[in-house]
């Protein structure tokens, strides 16, 4: 089988495996199993003749390293029976237009996960109120009058830009704070800017619960991801601000009609981030599966199951051998 993956710039850069990174996990996992794989980023994406193209590399395994080889492979995306699309946000224009590309990519032929153009309408900020019954309070606007109402009924808030990743630019804020218009206008660029704002959660002071999707299935693992030092939020990927977590029989109950329906829209890998089984966050781009606390914590080996599950899905489309 021969697998693209579209994955972050940085990744590409310093392309070794690293037990923090889920697309390094999975590629080696991929690797092992015989079949080939090469790398690009959005900014190798091309159209030719209405054709989507990639410029990419091939990556290798070597004494349980990944490596690539720099030499510049421009193929047809078609060419591959797996696209694994996990470049990081923010989701700016280059993102975008990089999503558009697969529109020409023919799914007889290819599958991609996620699905581009899903991704592409998933906003993961904007997007969680499809499932507001899960949610804190919240609103989503750029006007200043709306916030400051939303700040006075609920006495402190946390506000968010929809376009970025692992807590960037999320800020509290309580009634009273004498920086309230300062930080309003900053967030909503003087309100021209949408923003998701969420009524604060007490129980965020012990950190956000990551729970995780395969498919239809909410995985039985989960771990808490501790705020850091001196912030409310967890912004650091470390052995110390993540531990084990406990999926309980009642967030089973209520995140799997929300796995089935994302699903169903074509994000089949999902990770959602939790306070008292409130939903503050829904993460479809690249989502983290924490493989390296996960097996830790709970001696499973879940880039297995993940890597299972991916081929699975390509073997269940009759995928294999469509392509040169």
């Amino acid at each position: 089988m021969n697998i693209l993956f579209i994955i972050d710039r940085i990744e590409l850069k310093y392309f070794e495996f690293n037990n923090l990174v889920t697309n390094f996990w999975i590629i080696r996992e991929i690797l092992r199993y015989g079949h080939s794989v090469s790398i690009t980023t959005i900014d190798g994406l091309a159209l030719m003749n209405k054709k989507a193209f990639a410029h990419c590399y091939s990556a290798y395994e070597k004494e349980n390293d990944i490596f690539y080889d720099k030499t510049d492979m421009l193929r047809q995306i078609e060419d591959f029976q797996l696209v694994m699309f996990r470049q990081d946000p923010p989701v700016d224009n280059d993102y975008i237009n990089s999503t558009y590309i697969f529109d020409f990519v023919d799914r007889d032929k290819t599958m991609i996960m996620n699905e581009p153009s899903a991704v592409r309408d998933f906003n993961e900020k904007f997007h969680t109120a499809y499932f507001s019954e899960l949610m804190p309070k919240y609103i989503v606007t750029s006007s200043k009058n709306d916030i400051l109402n939303f700040l006075n009924e609920c006495g402190e808030i946390v506000l968010k830009p929809l376009n970025q990743c692992f807590g960037s630019g999320v800020m509290t804020l309580k009634q009273g704070d004498k920086n309230t218009s300062v930080i309003i206008n900053l967030m909503t660029n003087g309100g021209k800017t949408m923003v998701m704002v969420q009524k604060y959660i007490p129980a965020a002071i012990n950190g956000d619960k990551r729970v995780l999707f395969l498919g239809d299935k909410v995985l039985p693992y989960c771990v808490q991801k501790l705020p850091g030092k001196n912030d409310f939020k967890f912004n650091e990927h470390s052995d110390e601000n993540i531990i084990k977590a406990e999926l309980t029989n009642r967030e089973l109950d209520l995140f799997t009609p929300v796995a089935k329906r994302l699903n169903s829209m074509g994000l089949p890998l999902v990770g959602l981030d939790v306070i008292d089984e409130k939903i503050i966050e829904i993460n479809v781009t690249s989502p983290c599966y924490f493989i390296k606390e996960i097996n830790s914590h709970f001696g499973s080996n879940l880039e297995q199951d993940i890597t299972k599950f991916i081929l699975d899905r390509v073997i269940s489309k009759d995928l294999i051998g469509t392509s040169s």
